[in-house]
């Protein structure tokens, strides 16, 4: 995909690093590349951060130690990255149900909450085999059950935008947001 040619005067308005959150499927780690790209900022996922520190996929710490221990670790996850600076930090959908990383992204990051129709979720979910709460479940009401719980959390986000459109204009859309933050800030 080739990536748009953003003007420079957005970046130079984004002093605090960007994490990015929304339900599984919403595209919050290939928005997170694109923007993390265009910011000249170094990308993380916290997922992958996971996988590569306790050498084992999410799907098999769900399996093997639950839902609670990951959520502890990720949240671990999360410590470790706050003093970072100049990153784009793509989070797992139920990140936020922790009070401390809610608290941590307040603190230190600009958060994005990537809001996706349910419908779009499902079509592209539907033949992931690797996320472990799918399993053995309808998706759209599996979506569903989870944002009544998520939402009132994705919407204390600082940029909250619809990603049904093409990743490069989402991304245009969010460093014009981020611009727009930065004048009401200052």
């Amino acid at each position: 995909m080739k990536s748009p040619n953003f003007s420079k005067k957005y970046k130079k308005h984004i002093e605090k690093s960007i994490a990015i959150i929304g339900h599984m499927g919403s595209g919050k780690t290939l928005i997170g590349k694109l923007l993390a790209k265009e910011l000249n900022y170094r990308f993380f996922d916290s997922d992958k951060i996971i996988e590569k520190n306790t050498q084992k996929s999410i799907k098999k710490i769900f399996h093997d130690e639950g839902e609670a221990k990951f959520r502890k670790i990720e949240e671990k996850t999360i410590i470790n990255l706050k003093n970072e600076r100049k990153i784009v930090l793509s989070l797992g959908g139920g990140s936020i149900l922790s009070s401390e990383t809610r608290k941590l992204l307040k603190s230190h990051f600009i958060t994005v909450f990537l809001d996706t129709d349910f419908e779009i979720l499902q079509q592209r979910l539907k033949k992931s085999y690797k996320r472990p709460l799918l399993i053995n479940e309808n998706i759209l009401q599996k979506l569903k059950k989870l944002d009544n719980i998520r939402r009132k959390y994705y919407l204390l986000a600082d940029i909250k935008m619809n990603n049904c459109e093409n990743p490069a204009n989402t991304v245009s859309i969010l460093l014009k947001e981020f611009n727009q933050l930065n004048e009401k800030n200052n």
